[in-house]
């Protein structure tokens, strides 16, 4: 039989994810940019996005994005507009909450927009429901 020549299996190639807790710095809008809120995935790296503008844009998700940073519908996102298409966009940079927080504290998105917020502030969760059942009736 052969021998394992090999340093490691899948988890070996998976590898850590060191870059969460690091903060980095936030990212604004360019010319040719525009911010995008994911409205739905449509398989194949392509995402429907709902842009600030009014625009709703069919999104590339980048090579280097598609197995690194996982998007979600309602994630707050950054799309790099194309010359030659309008309604096509390509994904830059996706946002976590507490950065699409911070752009709206400075006024760069509008009060009206709802992004994703996955991280309960103040400790309330929608979980936290009381109802009572009694067994005897049954």
């Amino acid at each position: 039989m052969p021998k394992n020549k090999g340093k490691g299996g899948k988890n070996r190639k998976r590898g850590k994810n060191e870059n969460e807790s690091e903060k980095r710095e936030l990212v604004f809008k360019e010319d040719g940019q525009e911010y995008a809120l994911v409205s739905k995935m449509l398989g194949n790296g392509w995402v429907e996005a709902n842009c600030i503008d009014g625009e709703k844009r069919l999104a590339h998700i980048r090579g280097a994005f598609r197995k690194k940073v996982w998007i979600t519908p309602g994630d707050l996102i950054l799309l790099g507009l194309r010359d030659y298409q309008d309604s096509k966009a390509d994904v830059i940079l996706k946002y976590t909450p507490d950065e699409a927080r911070l752009l709206k504290s400075y006024g760069e998105l509008p009060e009206n927009v709802k992004f994703n917020e996955t991280e309960n502030i103040g400790g309330e969760s929608d979980d936290d429901v009381d109802v009572e059942f009694d067994i005897d009736d049954i």
